[in-house]
């Protein structure tokens, strides 16, 4: 087996949560996808990605309302707690290394929320950013979250990604045994940087609020353009 990268421990993590028949994130939906779909005109019909699809709570409403969504992750526990809880959907599930891998295919809408923050070397963000950009349509648009205020900047230490650490579950209140995983919170600038380096033109960018997982959040709405 091929060592894993440290943007892999969420699959611990949610292994870890789900063993103890707990979620590790709340059911409700983002309500800056929902905004993005209406006020950028995204259509049934048009063909819609999701990176980062973790336990469901963006694909499942989507998929309940119609969209020719495709849900992705690279967590096998998580699109597994997927198939499982949406039966009816598992073939809108599958496995992706966004950073690693690629599909054949191009898409209208694609939203990423709370993903490229597990990222933290440079490498593997551009290399997120530059997926966004290949498997979108002429036309179409990206909605990009990532956790932060916009000012402060800071990295966790990538070797200690997989590390096991006492937390508080959030909507049990038991304390739970879980892998530490990765993050880099990054402001605005470094933000708007990254992705303007990486072909990507911003359109909308803002913070909104996700409750109860993301009391801030970053986020940029983006077509493709010229590198």
């Amino acid at each position: 087996m091929k060592e894993r990268e440290y943007y892999e421990a969420y699959d611990d993590r949610y292994r870890q949560v789900h063993e103890q028949k707990l979620r590790w994130f709340d059911e409700n939906p983002s309500p800056i996808v929902a905004e993005t779909i209406r006020d950028f005109s995204v259509l049934h019909q048009h063909k819609l990605l999701e990176i980062g699809c973790g336990e469901g709570r963006d694909a499942y409403a989507l998929l309940e309302q119609g969209f020719d969504l495709l849900a992705t992750d690279v967590s096998p526990e998580a699109i597994s707690f997927c198939r499982e809880k949406m039966p009816v959907y598992k073939d809108r599930f599958q496995i992706l290394d966004c950073v690693t891998e690629s599909l054949n295919n191009t898409f209208d809408f694609i939203y990423a929320i709370a993903v490229v923050h597990m990222l933290v070397l440079d490498s593997d963000r551009n290399s997120f950013y530059t997926f966004i950009r290949d498997h979108l349509k002429p036309d179409g648009i990206a909605l990009i979250g990532t956790m932060g205020d916009g000012v402060i900047e800071r990295k966790s230490d990538i070797r200690t990604a997989f590390d096991i650490q006492n937390r508080i579950h959030e909507q049990s209140g038991k304390e739970v045994q879980i892998a530490g995983t990765s993050c880099r919170i990054v402001n605005f600038q470094t933000f708007e940087n990254e992705l303007r380096q990486n072909g990507l033109v911003i359109i909308k960018q803002g913070i909104t609020v996700i409750e109860p997982d993301f009391p801030q959040m970053m986020f940029a709405v983006v077509r493709a353009g010229k590198i």
